[in-house]
């Protein structure tokens, strides 16, 4: 059974990216549970070690989803990769609704972020490879809207069932997760496959046709579709001249484009938001902000969340992509510097916790605690706007159409690999080392500030063929690149002067068949 296919950009980025919310979701699962006397009740106050693996497992299973992610995206294609995670998603919850104790809870987590790890990685594959260079980065911010919305509605849903006594309150809030994956997969077969990885396998008619769809209403002869299909199949001939299997990541300044897709997701999480996300409710506690109160103040982050990410939107395409890594990183050192002195200074240290919470070993009242929420709510609303979006948008333009699904899931694997560590580390580090945690994360903001000065060229404006050219032998420095000078204006100009036509393009083109082996063929497209 075939069908029916939207090709609005807008509507397939919606139904895409149910998936990021879903990530949402099991974050909020557990940080609006952790500080009720159920949760604490049931599973006998875990703290420290045991809370942080509990945290940590999602983005333990997400590293392994996201290693998986590459070669299945390949295979099926970045729509049905998506779908394909939904099954994973559907263990994991039902394991985390029916727990009997922290090691099935662990499990259950544990099998959700392999879901995780491949939506996280190939829902922004999707996304670049359908949308126009002119909204590229704001067709992916709606991924990190998305994972928002998650964290929002599933942080209230835990807040209403904090009033349900025994554990039917979590084991409630943990069923809802069944809800927005039953979405995504009766929206999935709606969504048409990426044109770009139709051309990768070589079934090049239908490429021609989506990407007309998409880009032109359904006319392939519009000079947008024949420049930007000759600009794919030039690149991806170059390509496949090249190195192949793993090496290709590594030479002919490749390492490059792996350094900068890597190391931004690296620092997504190197920035300590996951304090204010996974741990929230431990920062409102130092601030003597408790029980509902703290419940609803965190709340209230997670709706600045949302108003941040939902600004980024209007400017992330005319702004860049380098501003906003740059500054918001800096911004955002500062708000931890300030946040853990306020801590040093005027807390009072609390050696067996904050009632025997071991993870909250300081307080302070008065108006440090009035400072210390409000620049959390700023780090927050910075973070909402920079490094939050920004990071999936990058990570997912800067590969090449044959490394991108590989690549991306590369990427993924640097932010599961520090958020499973920061994830697992924050409650201990909270025991040991309190306020200084701060001052740690504020320095390495200053760091990814540094780096991503040096080492990101802007991407904002082009398309994802030419952000190649940015990384190659010779381009200009990446503090030189400014949003915009794409070459495809011109080339459309050419097309619409000339009156090219699909046909003229696509002779002798390169078809990729089941063997693997490339063949000329001629194609035609009605």
């Amino acid at each position: 059974m075939e069908f029916p296919k939207l090709y609005n950009v807008y509507f397939l980025a919606i139904i895409a990216t149910v998936g990021g919310m879903l990530f949402g979701f099991d974050i909020s699962s557990i940080s609006a549970i952790i500080g009720t006397k159920q949760y604490v009740a049931y599973f006998n106050n875990p703290h420290g070690i045991v809370q942080g693996g509990i945290g940590a497992a999602l983005a333990g299973g997400s590293v392994i989803g996201a290693i998986m992610a590459g070669p299945v995206s390949n295979r099926l294609g970045r729509r049905d990769a998506i779908f394909f995670a939904c099954f994973w998603w559907l263990l994991g919850t039902a394991l985390q609704t029916s727990c009997n104790g922290i090691g099935m809870l662990v499990a259950g987590r544990f099998i959700n972020g392999i879901c995780v790890g491949i939506t996280s990685s190939q829902v922004p594959v999707y996304l670049v490879e359908i949308s126009k260079k002119e909204k590229r980065g704001s067709i992916v911010v709606i991924q990190q809207w998305a994972i928002e919305w998650g964290i929002f509605i599933m942080y209230f849903v835990g807040y209403g069932c904090s009033f349900i006594p025994g554990a039917a309150s979590f084991r409630t809030a943990w069923g809802i997760q069944f809800i927005p994956c039953v979405i995504l997969m009766c929206g999935i077969p709606f969504l048409p496959r990426s044109p770009r990885w139709l051309a990768k396998v070589g079934r090049t008619q239908e490429a021609i046709e989506i990407l007309a769809r998409i880009q032109a209403g359904g006319d392939v002869n519009d000079p947008l579709v024949v420049a930007e299909w000759e600009e794919i199949r030039t690149i991806l001939a170059a390509e496949r001249e090249g190195q192949q299997g793993w090496r290709r990541f590594f030479q002919n300044g490749m390492w490059k484009r792996t350094l900068a897709g890597t190391s931004v997701q690296a620092w997504q999480q190197l920035s300590g938001a996951n304090i204010m996300t996974y741990y929230v409710v431990y920062i409102f506690d130092m601030a003597h902000l408790t029980g509902n109160i703290g419940l609803v103040s965190s709340g209230v982050q997670y709706a600045i969340f949302l108003v941040g990410t939902a600004a980024t939107f209007f400017f992330i395409d005319t702004t860049g992509r380098r501003p906003l890594l740059i500054y918001g990183a800096i911004s955002m050192g500062v708000c931890m510097f300030v946040v853990g002195g306020i801590l040093g200074s005027y807390g009072t240290y609390l050696p067996n916790g904050l009632e025997g919470n071991l993870s909250v070993k300081v307080q302070v009242t008065g108006s440090p605690s009035y400072a210390v929420i409000a620049f959390c709510y700023i780090l927050v609303l910075v973070y909402a706007l920079t490094l939050a979006p920004i990071a999936w948008v990058y990570a997912a333009e800067v590969w090449s159409l044959e490394t991108r699904a590989t690549g991306m899931a590369l990427a993924s694997i640097a932010n599961w690999l520090f958020n499973f560590a920061i994830g697992l580390f924050i409650p201990p580090g909270f025991q040991n080392i309190t306020w200084k945690l701060f001052i740690i994360f504020g320095i390495l903001c200053f760091a990814a500030a540094v780096q991503a000065f040096f080492t990101y060229p802007e991407t904002a404006g082009k398309t994802i063929e030419e952000i190649e050219l940015l990384f190659g032998k010779g381009a200009i420095k990446p503090w030189k690149t400014k949003p915009g000078d794409s070459m495809l204006d011109a080339k459309i100009e050419e097309a619409r002067a000339q009156h090219k036509s699909i046909a003229e393009v696509t002779r002798d083109e390169i078809i990729v068949p089941k063997d693997g082996h490339a063949e000329l063929k001629q194609v035609e497209v009605a």
